[in-house]
């Protein structure tokens, strides 16, 4: 016994009174018209249908027949005849060849499940459903909520499970739709990067991250952003860190990735709240990590040796860095962020980092007139983020000299500062014993410099920021550092550590020596004579051969040697030579040029032997240490002990001023008495 009764046409479940039998005349309309041939004795159809037979019924032309009596009477008028459609009409529902689910609002559409508690199926997840399941699901369809995915989409593996038949009708408003919305999403996707199956190659240029990280920090905010219809969770993320990677403007960003500009703002906004909110404090912060953590994962065997800290004792690196924007039209907010220092506008956030370049903490941003002195006593009296809680008594913070006011305030609290000396007043040159402290401070402290200099690989950062993004600088700063902390490499590692307590060895035992040459030198007087020295051609320098290895053990590092090239070219192109002494020949003697002042000069002498560089002496500022060696008597050793063999004068280093126009360079003047006295003379002799 059939249990329901479903109108041929519109699928309805009809009631009893709702009911009619299909009669020829009604069968004949619905195979002609509306191609619906399976037609049965049991088959019925609804009222609604039935009136639209009736209605097609009027439309119908009457047919009028003319006799010869008509033919006849003048008087005949034939009666109008109603004008037929020549658009095509379309059946109520159409059925497919396409599964489709069932329509209840009872029970749920994927495991069958009885109510109360649905979700309505969204017209976008029933779009999914029918891209990546070909299924038709109906309008108005119910779902438990633990089918949906959290962008409002159903799972995949709900396709399976679906119970389905395999055809589905749907009516003609139903088909535009579904045509509409694949015609929208085609011009959306197209020349469109998507970030929902971005490729690893184009993840890395635009975000920075690969897609293995892109889609964990997706992971971390996925539940506090919300799917729109023109964008994604994985969209937003991806316009976030292109805005801080690239620095491209909305307008830009919009025509790229075809959102609006009011969208690509939204969506900016949303991803730095959920950050804030979900990430930041997992990975950046005093309280995301603890003193131990930083003592046994993040300190450098190298810094714990020169600094002789012991095993309880955290080393941390504090720098303050520049963050550049807009000239206010708040007056009183312009004299407070403009810098003297920098001639601009600017606000300083405060970096603390470990000795392996991890960021523990951002701080602030501060206002352009506070000096780091006067941050670090701010933090410390104001006891920001509970730092002294984190801080114990006993550790060491490696500073610059900016913070010299500040060194009285940590001793008082215990804390150890490691800084770099200052020259004393009148002095030109750091002795021995201050050279040598200020180099192992800094062979520790460049990791902030490094940290910086990270920070602002985020192009945003290294812009002018309008005054509109004050608020936002420290979220922005704290992201991208948390950023760094989960998914790029450390700044500074040891690769063996018995290598990094070998060499903080014996930077500690050398500077405990003097300067031998610098002695010899003021002893002898050989920084004013001239007769004693003789120049000698490169070629004929028996100077030792010395290996990568060999020359990054005697300059305690790898940025001396990165500026080698630089000055060689500069002495290649120069007028300076080489000088031995006519009484000691293997002391040589040359004068560089400074790279920051144009007028200043200084005189490099070093005293080798056949296998090794013996000592050395430059009249700089830090010439006169033995822990390593200053760029000048770096670049010199480094041309004689491998670049001259390469037989080349070009290094890598090219000048590019020949470009441009000098005003400085005029043509000689001619001095008008003069050129006259020539003319006379010259017709008194004709």
């Amino acid at each position: 016994m059939v249990k329901h009764y479903n109108c041929i046409v519109c699928s309805k479940r009809t009631k009893p009174k709702e009911r009619k039998s299909i009669n020829p005349a009604v069968k004949r309309l619905l195979q002609n018209k509306w191609f619906i041939t399976n037609i049965s004795q049991n088959d019925i159809i609804c009222n609604g249908c039935m009136h639209k037979y009736y209605n097609a019924e009027k439309s119908r032309p009457i047919k009028v027949t003319r006799t010869t009596q008509d033919d006849c009477d003048q008087d005949f008028i034939p009666p109008k005849v109603a004008r037929t459609s020549k658009q095509l009409s379309s059946p109520p529902s159409v059925c497919l060849n396409i599964p489709g689910a069932s329509n209840s609002h009872a029970r749920c559409v994927v495991c069958k499940k009885p109510g109360p508690k649905f979700l309505v199926v969204s017209s976008d997840a029933r779009f999914q459903a029918f891209i990546d399941g070909n299924i038709l699901i109906p309008a108005g369809a119910r779902c438990c909520s633990s089918h949906f995915q959290e962008n409002g989409f159903l799972k995949t593996e709900c396709f399976d499970i679906m119970s389905k038949s395999e055809n589905s009708s749907s009516n003609r408003t139903s088909i535009v739709k579904l045509l509409t919305h694949m015609r929208e999403t085609c011009q959306k996707t197209q020349n469109k990067i998507d970030f929902d199956n971005i490729g690893e190659t184009d993840c890395k240029n635009l975000t920075g991250l690969s897609h293995q990280q892109f889609e964990d920090i997706c992971l971390h905010v996925l539940l506090h952003i919300k799917s729109t219809p023109s964008r994604t969770p994985k969209t937003s993320v991806g316009l976030f860190l292109i805005k801080m990677k690239c620095a491209l403007s909305n307008k830009l960003m919009s025509t790229l990735f075809k959102v609006s500009i009011s969208s690509i703002r939204r969506a900016i906004n949303t991803v730095r709240q959920a950050l804030m909110r979900s990430f930041v404090p997992l990975y950046l912060g005093f309280e995301s990590i603890t003193r131990e953590q930083i003592i046994k994962d993040h300190t450098r065997p190298l810094a714990k040796t020169l600094l002789d800290a012991d095993d309880d004792n955290m080393i941390l690196v504090l720098d303050g860095t520049y963050i550049y924007i807009q000239k206010s039209n708040n007056f009183s907010f312009q004299r407070k962020s403009f810098s003297l220092h920098k001639s601009r506008p600017l606000v300083k956030p405060m970096v603390v980092v470990s000795t392996t370049g991890h960021f523990v903490s951002i701080l602030g941003p501060y206002l352009s007139r506070n000096n780091d002195a006067s941050i670090l006593n701010h933090m410390m009296k104001c006891n920001v983020d509970d730092i002294k809680s984190f801080v114990n008594e006993n550790d060491i913070f490696v500073v610059d000299r900016g913070f010299r006011d500040s060194i009285s305030l940590l001793e008082e609290l215990g804390i150890k500062a490691a800084m770099p000396t200052f020259m004393k007043k009148g002095e030109k040159q750091m002795s021995d014993a201050d050279a040598n402290t200020s180099r192992m401070v800094t062979k520790i402290r460049w990791v902030v410099e490094s940290a910086n200099a990270r920070i602002k690989n985020f192009r945003y950062l290294d812009r002018v920021l309008p005054t509109n993004q004050v608020p936002f600088i420290g979220d922005y700063i704290r992201i991208v550092c948390a950023i760094s902390n989960k998914y790029l490499p450390p700044l500074s590692k040891a690769i063996n550590e018995d290598e990094d307590i070998e060499l903080a060895t014996q930077m500690k035992q050398k500077s405990t020596e003097i300067n031998t040459l610098k002695a010899y030198v003021e002893e002898n007087n050989l920084q004013r004579g001239t007769v004693q020295w003789k120049p000698i051609q490169d070629s004929d320098i028996p100077f030792p051969q010395l290996t990568d290895e060999q020359l990054r053990s005697l300059t305690c590092g790898v940025y001396q040697l990165k500026l080698s090239p630089s000055y060689i070219q500069e002495y290649m192109e120069g007028d300076s030579q080489i000088c031995f002494h006519k009484d000691a020949p293997d002391l040589l003697r040359i004068r560089i040029q400074s790279r920051h002042v144009s007028s200043k000069k200084y005189f490099v002498w070093i005293k080798y032997s056949e296998s090794e560089v013996n000592s050395w002496y430059c009249t700089c500022r830090a010439g006169a240490r033995v822990v390593g060696v200053c760029a000048h008597i770096t670049s010199i050793i480094w041309y004689l002990s491998s670049a001259r063999n390469a037989g080349t004068t070009s290094y890598g280093v090219k000048d590019w001023s020949t470009y441009l126009s000098d005003a400085k360079n005029l043509p000689e003047t001619i001095d008008s008495s003069e050129s006259e006295t020539e003319s006379i003379g010259s017709v008194i002799e004709e």
